[in-house]
């Protein structure tokens, strides 16, 4: 089992959290509202703890459970104290009509994650394409992306511990276009499917 630390005590770190704990994995909650962490650690029991913000995380695997806008920055201000370990983004930089990213081409959340993060630390991109309410009754496909092949058979290996399936996307550049994956997940469901009861995910044919 892995031990995870989140960044961010909002919904997806609550739902994340518990099928973490669920799966046996060693759960810590930081934010910058020291009351929102320690309410979150107890929701979850199973042994969660809430650290300090900015402290040296216990967890080998860091989620950054942040919006967009949020997760470089704390990123920078935590420094050295992610130094080893793997940095999960989650996040979603949708522009402000949710028809476009807050990014350009050229790059993603993740990929801006790497030029801040401390030496020795990885960056992946995972959950993203995931509505929550989706991770709290579904088992939906996991799509990540990282440079590290380590990273990303650690992450994996927590996703599947949450009972999900981890699917590799390939290098961390990919995350830009696992974000457009999100995008077209919030068209979907506002368009062709009208509701958000559903994930994107592959199916394989054979023969």
């Amino acid at each position: 089992m892995s031990s995870i630390t989140f960044i961010g005590a909002g919904n997806m770190a609550r739902t994340i959290g518990a099928l973490a704990v669920a799966g046996g994995n060693t759960v810590e909650v930081m934010a910058r509202d020291q009351a929102k962490a320690d309410a979150l650690a107890k929701a979850l029991g199973g042994g969660a703890t809430a650290g300090t913000w900015r402290a040296a995380p216990t967890g080998d695997i860091v989620i950054t459970a942040l919006l967009y806008d949020a997760v470089v920055p704390a990123v920078a201000q935590y420094g050295d104290a992610l130094a080893s370990k793997v940095i999960v983004d989650i996040s979603n930089p949708f522009n402000a009509t949710f028809d476009g990213l807050a990014v350009s081409e050229e790059t993603s959340i993740a990929q801006e994650v790497a030029k801040v993060a401390p030496a020795g630390a990885s960056v992946v991109k995972a959950f993203n394409t995931i509505f929550r309410n989706v991770l709290e009754k579904g088992r939906p496909d996991v799509f990540i992306a990282g440079d590290d092949a380590q990273a990303k058979a650690d992450v994996a290996a927590f996703i599947e511990s949450l009972g999900l399936r981890p699917l590799d996307a390939g290098a961390l550049k990919m995350a830009h276009w696992l974000e457009g994956m999100g995008l077209v997940t919030v068209g979907l469901a506002g368009n062709g499917i009208g509701h958000g009861d559903f994930a994107l995910g592959v199916n394989e044919f054979t023969g």
